[in-house]
């Protein structure tokens, strides 16, 4: 449909005053002398006078299709004929803050004060298993004459169309859960109502919803959750609660907060009530015939824990555990023991030990050995699990009686503690400890005093200290308990009593000599050396320092305790030995110059340390009577004076007879250097004479060559000349071969290429014009159909007989107009052509053409 022809919005003085207004569109025009504004509907034509104005159009009017809907606010007032109410001005009535829903029906113009609120739009279909919740906005009364308060709400199920009334609004889309095996809904009331099978419900109660299939909530209903149910098999069971007092399917009274359990027994499948809750899955509980466990607090035949027992059960069996029982220390195996098994067991109440016999009171304690199986009653505890400990002979543990408090050590023996006796830990000094862990030879690593040793290992404290004494050693063990000391000589291995300690040594070390510096336990009785630096003063106040090194060695003998006693009777034998050289050597250099000393040091420290005999000879030894340790010799590794200003002397001595050492072999090297270098320039020049002379010959051989190139140069340029005019015509003709095969190329790719295009130009043309022919056959046939069609029309329309008479009624009238004529056999001719008597007969009246032309007509339609 076009638009209309003019049209204006406003009220401008510019505004036409012809208005074609199409069908189905509308004016609104405002009479501004009576302001009212009035609607002028289409077609039409309306001439606008000079009162009048156009505030609106022209505007098509609202098309409602089918199954669609439009919501009109303000709409006009009908009376009860549907006639649009007026006022007595001619203004048209509204309703106004009122709506009017408009379904399906003729095109309709907007009035003036009317508004299109909701657009058309098509109508909700509701699906099958869903619904639409719909809430009462005003009170009214349904079509099922079921009064609706504002506010109500209720279902619009599907399948359906969903038809909106102005009273009413959709508040949400509803889906149906579906139910499957196994599964129930969980629904809660948001207000009184009645489920879908008839029951009452109050807000806030909760109920499940078990039949299976798609079930659509009700109104006031709402889907909680969707409660899976729980498989239970032979090895699992439900612990469930109450959470309030209810009964259950069976008809048992769940009181608030009570527990049970659901085993497979009463059911394969259970879904959890509303007012149940599943605590946890429970696993049966298996013991073999090697396993046993306790109970604690156990349930009675009714369920009832009985709070404070225990309940002891052995394998081979399976069971769950009821609400309120637990297990104490799990499921536990049997004690099986050996022959060098025990166990120790306390009595936790009084009973009667039926293996033995015997009443046990609590707090006994006894130990059973094997070979047996064991499983202790609820009223024993095992407190401890006994081994036989085999020790070899140099191995022992410590032993406390716990009820004397006497400890001793078992050494060499296979042994099991008793239930009286337990391991007692010797606690040593943290030196002695460290000494004992470290795992160094006091033998072999006798020099690495400082190092750390990185293989320390913790000590079993139950264990009998042993400490094993090296070749030529000795170790002092001292008894607190019974004040006495043994020395113990290598190679040995000792073993420590509970009262036992070692005795420490704490002796000096480094260079020179500083207390506590060596830690040890076993004493080396040598020989050995050692080394100390000394500082020491002439008699010419020359200050030097020693360093000295001296070897010793203890005599003792072995058999003798008084002589071993003496070993541990210095502390610290090296500092007190070291002293007493250093003594005496400081007391023999004090009384000589600093240069008898020089040349004969070694024998004025020896016979100073050793000192001199009947016959004025150096003794071999120096004997400590204290200990019995022997020094036997004595080197002097190094002489250094201490002063600054003798060592400045000495040095400067010596960097002289260097200085001297060193003029001297600079000399006779200058003097080797200045003889190779005037044999060097010797050679130097005969070498240049030589080269001179071959330069010569070069330089003729030179010339020569340049002589000869000269001459190949004059003779070549005219031969390159040549040569590179017979190579550029070469190149111009290759190229104009090259240049004419190209072109030849390129036309014969033109052609084809006009060819193909040529080609493409006939199939399109003939392709163009086959669907051309194909249309006007197409067309022809149509256009036949359509004359067809259309004749058929017609002689169905005039009918046959109408036909009938009208082809016959020229021949009849001619036939009677020759009757007339009383003309029987009348033939007139001229004998070459036939003569057509009703031809003759038309042209005698008038009006011939005329019935010659009807009777063509006639006989073609016929035809």
């Amino acid at each position: 449909m076009s638009r209309p022809i003019s049209s204006s919005r406003g009220g401008g003085d510019d505004q036409k005053s012809l208005y074609r207004i199409p069908p189905y569109y509308y004016l609104h025009v405002l009479d501004q002398n009576t302001n009212v504004t009035r609607v002028e509907l289409g077609p039409s034509t309306f001439i606008r006078q000079d009162n009048e104005k156009v505030v609106l159009g022209p505007d098509k009017m609202v098309t409602v299709p089918p199954r669609h809907y439009c919501v009109v606010e303000n709409p006009v007032l009908r009376d009860a004929d549907d006639a649009i109410v007026m006022d007595k001005s001619g203004q048209i009535k509204l309703r106004h803050a009122d709506q009017d829903i408009r379904l399906a029906q003729d095109p309709f113009p907007l009035y003036p004060g009317e508004v299109l609120k909701i657009p058309v739009k098509a109508l909700t279909v509701v699906k099958a298993n869903s619904a639409l919740r719909v809430r009462a906005i005003l009170d009214f009364k349904g079509d099922d004459d079921s009064k609706r308060v504002a506010g109500d709400e209720w279902l619009f199920e599907g399948p359906g169309t969903y038809i909106p009334r102005k009273e009413q609004e959709v508040a949400e889309t509803i889906l149906a859960s579906v139910v499957l095996p196994n599964q129930a809904l969980k629904l809660r009331a948001r207000k009184e109502t009645q489920d879908r099978e008839g029951s009452e419900r109050v807000t806030g109660e909760e109920w499940l919803v078990k039949k299976i299939g798609a079930y659509l909530p009700g109104a006031y209903e709402e889907v909680v959750d969707v409660v899976d149910a729980y498989v239970l098999t032979e090895k699992k069971a439900l612990h469930m609660r109450a959470r309030r007092t209810f009964t259950d399917e069976k008809g048992i009274t769940r009181r608030n907060g009570e527990e049970w359990l659901i085993k497979f027994s009463d059911t394969e499948t259970h879904i959890p009530g509303v007012y149940e809750e599943v605590v946890r899955v429970i696993d049966i509980q298996t013991l073999n015939n090697r396993q046993y466990c306790v109970i604690e607090d156990p349930a009675d035949e009714d369920g009832k824990p009985q709070l404070g027992q225990r309940k002891l059960i052995k394998g081979e069996k399976s069971f769950f555990l009821l609400p309120g029982e637990r297990l104490q220390k799990g499921i536990q195996d049997l004690f099986i023991l050996g022959e060098d098994d025990g166990l120790i067991l306390r009595a936790t109440e009084a009973f009667t030990d039926s293996s033995e016999s015997t009443q046990r009171r609590p707090g006994d304690r006894w130990m059973i050995r094997g070979p047996c199986e064991y499983v202790p009653p609820v009223e024993v505890e095992v407190t401890a699990r006994r081994k036989a400990m085999p020790l070899d002979e140099n191995e022992g543990i410590y032993v406390r009686d716990v009820k004397t408090g006497k400890v001793r050590a078992i050494i060499g023996k296979t042994y099991m503690l008793t239930q009286d006796e337990e391991l007692w830990q010797k606690e040593l000094p943290p030196a002695v400890e460290t000494l004992l862990t470290s795992g160094r030879d006091p033998l072999a690593d006798r020099s690495d005093r400082g190092a750390k040793s990185g293989g320390e290992q913790k000590r079993d404290k139950t264990k009998v200290v042993t400490y094993r004494v090296p070749h030529n050693a000795a170790v002092q063990i001292y008894d607190y308990k019974q004040k006495k000391a043994r020395v113990v000589f290598g190679p040995e291995l000792v073993m420590l009593d509970p009262d036992e300690q070692f005795t420490q040594l704490s002796l000096s070390g480094g260079k020179p000599k500083r207390p506590n510096v060596i830690k040890s336990l076993c004493l080396l009785l040598g020989p050995d050396f050692c080394t100390d630096i000394i500082t020491i003063e002439t008699s010419d106040h020359a200050r030097l320092q020693l360093q000295l090194s001296y070897n010793w060695h203890f005599a003792v003998d072995r058999g003798s305790e008084e002589q071993a006693a003496k070993l541990f009777s210095v502390p610290d034998f090296v500092g007190d030995a070291c002293k007493a050289i250093a003594s005496r050597v400081r007391g023999a250099v004090a009384g000589v110059q600093f240069d008898d000393f020089h040349k004969n040091s070694a024998r004025i420290i020896r016979s100073s340390v050793f000192g001199m005999d009947d016959k004025m000879k150096v003794r071999d030894k120096f004997l400590f009577p204290s200990n019995n340790l022997v020094i036997t010799s004595i080197d002097i590794q190094s002489v250094e004076p201490v002063d600054q200003r003798t060592r400045d002397s000495l040095q400067k001595s010596v960097q002289l007879a260097i200085e001297i050492t060193t003029n001297s072999q600079e000399a006779s090297a200058r003097h080797d250097a200045e003889r190779l270098e005037q044999e060097a320039k010797g050679r130097l020049e005969r070498q240049k004479i030589t080269d001179e002379a071959e330069a010569e010959r070069s330089r003729r051989d030179l010339l020569c060559l340049q002589a000869e190139s000269a001459a190949v140069e004059s003779t070549g340029q005219a031969k390159a000349e040549a040569h590179s005019r017979a190579e550029a015509a070469r190149i111009e003709g290759e190229a104009a071969v090259e240049q004419a095969r190209l072109k030849a190329e390129a036309s014969k790719i033109e052609a084809e290429s006009e060819l193909e295009r040529l080609g493409k130009a006939r199939e399109a043309e003939l392709k163009y014009l086959r669907e051309q022919n194909e249309l006007e056959v197409t067309k022809e046939k149509e256009i036949a159909g359509i004359e067809t069609k259309r004749f058929q029309e017609q002689v169905g329309a005039i009918g046959k007989d109408t036909i009938r008479s009208i082809a016959t009624s020229g021949p009849e009238m001619q036939v009677k107009l020759l009757q007339s004529l009383g003309l029987q056999t009348t033939l007139i001719t001229d004998g070459n052509s036939p003569v057509n008597l009703f031809n003759t007969a038309q042209g005698l009246i008038g009006g011939g053409g005329i019935l010659k032309r009807k009777h063509d007509t006639a006989g073609q339609d016929a035809e």
